[in-house]
């Protein structure tokens, strides 16, 4: 099937694929998945809710022909999800398919960095929160120590892996780490990806006094003394990219909520039970698992992804209030991935 970017109600581009492999995690991080709502009892996806690797593959093939050019698999947990790195190797091999990345809790990166990356994984991204043991092992639910997803940063990048942290920030929860964490990554020689705190589902207690804006924490960081803004890689980059002015290592930000990027999304989603969502702020998906076990044709498949996406006019970041983030039904983090 021939490239033929497809473009949305407001021009944008279909350029980013996130596929969440399962709904399920080993941490219960306060912001995603709270142990008081996810405890030990609860009912993830049974198995065969899950789209099989194979079916994954079949729905990226026509993605790239819509002019998907770049993978990212999330959960959940992605590396919960046994034999993942077959998966890696299946997207890899799709032509126009340009990079692959995986985001992580880090837990078990460590253990599999040798197999992903020799199924072509090149790219994680890594998330920590904070470098305080108590503070982190609060945040994550599970007591985990920092030390031991750095221990795995460190063995991933010795192979030959790309990493990223990412670093959700909530205002009197974690704020204080903001300048002992951008210290040791920029020792490191680390990308650190600052992130507001987001209503991303209806689990996390979100408020607007929560959030850490990107201003507040450039301003801790030193602001322009420190740091100098760089150009984005490619148009419609989320991430706005900083260099630090005595060395090549960056940090970079993401500001869904004070510095909305809705009119340059170019993200679509396809959840671990095979549903598409246009927008992380979702309340409903279309059902693609339906299609790819019915027999459609690619044809089909193709149409119903491009029908989608030509109705699509999302722009939650752009018109949210306290009201409509706390009134309006989202789908949760841990199910349409981050």
């Amino acid at each position: 099937m021939a490239v033929n970017p497809q473009l949305d109600q407001l021009a944008r581009p279909m350029r980013d694929l996130r596929i969440s492999v399962t709904d399920r995690c080993n941490f219960r991080c306060t912001y995603c998945m709270p142990k008081e709502i996810f405890g030990d009892d609860y009912a993830f996806m049974p198995k065969e809710q899950l789209l099989s690797f194979e079916e994954i593959t079949r729905a990226a093939k026509v993605y790239a022909s819509l002019g998907i050019r770049k993978i990212r698999l999330t959960g959940g947990e992605p590396l919960l999800r046994r034999g993942l790195p077959e998966l890696i190797r299946m997207l890899a091999a799709i032509p126009g398919i340009d990079d692959i990345g995986l985001t992580t809790n880090g837990l078990l990166l460590g253990g599999q960095a040798e197999s992903l990356y020799h199924a072509g994984l090149r790219r994680v991204n890594v998330s920590l929160d904070a470098l305080d043991p108590e503070r982190f092992g609060r945040i994550n639910g599970r007591g985990i120590q920092p030390s031991v997803i750095i221990a795995s940063m460190e063995r991933s990048r010795s192979i030959g892996i790309e990493v990223r942290v990412n670093m959700v920030v909530q205002k009197g929860l974690n704020d204080q780490e903001i300048v002992p964490m951008a210290a040791l990554f920029k020792k490191l020689g680390i990308t650190l990806c600052f992130i507001e705190f987001m209503d991303v589902g209806n689990d996390n207690g979100w408020r607007m006094q929560q959030v850490m804006t990107k201003r507040d924490i450039f301003e801790r960081l030193g602001g322009d003394a420190e740091l100098m803004p760089v150009s984005p890689r490619y148009p419609g980059e989320v991430p706005k990219r900083y260099r630090y002015r005595d060395g090549d290592c960056e940090v970079c930000f993401i500001s869904s909520v004070s510095e909305a990027f809705c009119s340059s999304c170019t993200r679509v989603r396809l959840s671990s039970d095979g549903k598409m969502y246009s927008c992380l702020f979702a309340s409903k998906g279309f059902d693609l698992r339906s299609l790819l076990r019915s027999g459609a044709s690619d044809e089909l498949l193709l149409a119903a992804i491009r029908g989608v996406w030509e109705k699509r006019e999302d722009r939650y970041s752009e018109e949210r209030t306290e009201q409509r983030a706390m009134s309006r039904k989202k789908i949760g983090m841990s199910y349409i991935g981050g």
